[in-house]
């Protein structure tokens, strides 16, 4: 992947719905360059999609936070499906350094969050937890 593949991944973060002509302006290269860079990147699997964040999806979970979890031996696919069976449980992702699985969980109150949470640490195998709740979205990638 060269600059010109790394800047139209910017841009198409930016703005997935740019037009092939805004797109090829901004990156001073012609329509026809945009068009088969978009599809080389989607056969070669750089992009594996396009989204779209609605309004009403962040409405939905107007309580989010992120859960770091602690795993004890070898529970990690255990608990990531426990986890997944959640219905709070937006997603999950492992993860290396300190903690082993970032769980981002959605809830309609701090309440219901607290609930979600204190299940989530009475599962067996979990050692340790820190949780940050999300004030603010300035920018999402869906």
């Amino acid at each position: 992947m060269d600059e010109t593949d790394q800047a139209l991944i910017s841009a198409l973060r930016h703005d997935a719905r740019a037009s092939l002509s805004d797109l090829a302006g901004a990156l001073g290269v012609s329509r026809t360059t945009i068009r088969s860079r978009i599809e080389r990147l989607q056969r070669s699997g750089e992009i594996v999609g396009f989204s779209v964040v609605l309004k009403g999806d962040a409405a939905r979970d107007p309580v989010r936070g992120l859960m770091m979890l602690g795993i004890e031996g070898r529970g990690t696919d255990r608990i990531l499906r426990q986890l997944n069976g959640l219905s709070a449980v937006r997603a999950s992702h492992t993860t290396n350094g300190r903690w082993d699985i970032i769980v981002e969980i959605g809830a309609p109150t701090l309440e219901e969050l607290d609930r979600v949470l204190s299940q989530i640490r009475r599962m067996d195998g979990i050692v340790s937890s820190e949780t940050s709740l999300l004030l603010s979205t300035r920018k999402s990638a869906g």
